[in-house]
């Protein structure tokens, strides 16, 4: 027996952990129906979503107070702050310095030699908010959990009448959600469309620049609350107006059909067919791979090879491939050590525990001494238990609360060789899912 359980927001009742089906985090960007932007918005067009037609501003996420207190007393290190000015990046060493006596640390962001900068029109970009501000980490999980797309999150600090990047265009989707002071936003149409990550707008500089000159598609001003989407390849430039502008630009890195090709092409030669081990075939001694003569024949072969080995591919074979790669652009919920390591020690038999959010996980059984075990696989670990705990375990996948007293309570283990569990292996396996952070107190 195999499960795959992907966890969103948990959202307990039939829904469980997956994507909430009203998805409410989506809600916050677009003020338009999910249905609607995922029909006629997504990787389309831009959209302007202004503050009363979106259910709450951005306040709650994010602050001019925040970025003081980041730079200044979080001991920040780059890569996760830079600064630029006009378009271009300031060099690191501008706004950093030694961490001080007893720390070996040479790049911590220097505060003082960013209020110069900021006072000299420069523009600060805290990066990679999702995995260090609390209220964006909440924000871009559940956000990942309605799009199914990897998010980041960055914050742009902008002095007044500034600009910290010219027109450029992403190469991935991305919401701004203006969180203080006013902005002015040209949006222009894409010079490429849908660019793939390893085509930046650089390599189209002046093709960028000729677009940006023209008739923009959008001119508009955001104010706090209000919020922009724009899909990969739309140009865009902005300048702060009166006052300090800040805003959190998420980043949206959508997987696309070309990471679909990929792993079908990774996976093409691998087979077993003979039409796969053509495609592994050698080309001939002497070859110039450089002559088209040359290599015309081999080339037909392979289309060939090709045609025939794409009727093998299977979409569980390409998920599966897929695995890893998701794994690395996401993380689970954070949990606190110090936290965990409490409730495993103070765990009873009422104690009730929720799988962690956002945490995937794989369970399988594999044979042992005694009989059999659960195998349970995250992107982190992996953790062995009595296969009688299987039935609790999934039902946390499902984004039940179970209680350490029905780990193990069969009527759900019905697995030949399960056997039964005491109390004692009750609260062990609790303590093993909290200890390996597999779980948390519900």
């Amino acid at each position: 027996m195999a499960q795959v359980a992907d966890l969103g927001v948990a959202t307990g009742g039939a829904d469980g952990p997956g994507t909430a089906p009203d998805r409410p985090a989506l809600r916050r960007c677009t003020s338009l129906e999910p249905d609607r932007f995922a029909a006629e918005v997504w990787g389309r067009t831009a959209s302007l979503s202004r503050r009363e037609d979106l259910p709450t501003g951005f306040g709650d996420l994010f602050s001019l107070d925040a970025v003081d207190e980041l730079v200044s007393t979080h001991g920040l290190r780059t890569p996760f702050l830079r600064v630029a000015k006009d378009g271009r990046t300031l060099p690191a060493s501008r706004f950093t310095r030694g961490g001080g006596v007893g720390a070996t640390i040479t790049d911590q962001v220097a505060d003082d030699a960013l209020a110069r900068l900021f006072a000299d029109g420069c523009t600060i970009v805290l990066q990679g908010l999702h995995r260090i501000w609390g209220p964006v980490v909440d924000l871009a999980q559940a956000l990942m959990a309605d799009l199914g797309h990897p998010v980041q999150v960055n914050a742009y600090v902008t002095p007044p009448q500034s600009q910290g990047f010219g027109a450029h265009y992403d190469v991935h989707d991305v919401f701004v959600l203006q969180v203080a002071g006013e902005k002015h936003w040209t949006i222009h149409a894409p010079v490429r469309d849908a660019p793939l990550r390893d085509e930046p707008w650089a390599d189209r500089r002046a093709a960028v620049e000729r677009q940006a000159a023209g008739e923009p598609l959008l001119d508009v001003t955001l104010r706090p609350g209000d919020a922009l989407y724009l899909p990969r390849g739309f140009l865009h430039a902005a300048t702060a107006l009166g006052g300090t502008s800040a805003h959190l630009t998420v980043g949206v890195h959508t997987w696309t059909r070309h990471h679909l090709l990929d792993q079908v092409v990774a996976g093409l030669a691998r087979g077993g067919s003979h039409a796969a081990a053509a495609l592994r075939a050698s080309l001939p001694l002497g070859v110039d791979v450089t002559d088209p003569a040359s290599i015309a024949d081999d080339l037909q072969a392979t289309v060939d090879a090709l045609t025939a080995v794409l009727t093998e591919v299977r979409a569980q074979d390409v998920a599966r491939r897929l695995e890893r790669p998701s794994d690395d652009a996401r993380r689970a919920a954070p949990v606190g050590p110090m936290a965990q390591a409490r409730a495993a020690e103070a765990v009873d038999l009422w104690t009730r525990l929720r799988w962690r959010p956002h945490l995937r996980a794989r369970l399988d059984v594999e044979p042992a001494d005694d009989g059999a075990r659960l195998v349970v696989r995250t992107p982190e670990t992996t953790v062995r238990l009595p296969l009688a705990a299987r039935a609790a375990v999934e039902r946390l996948l499902a984004g039940e609360a179970v209680a350490a007293a029905e780990i193990g309570d069969l009527d759900a283990a019905d697995d030949v060789g399960a056997g039964t569990l005491t109390d004692l292996d009750r609260l062990d396996v609790a303590r093993t899912l909290l200890r390996q952070a597999l779980a948390v107190p519900a």
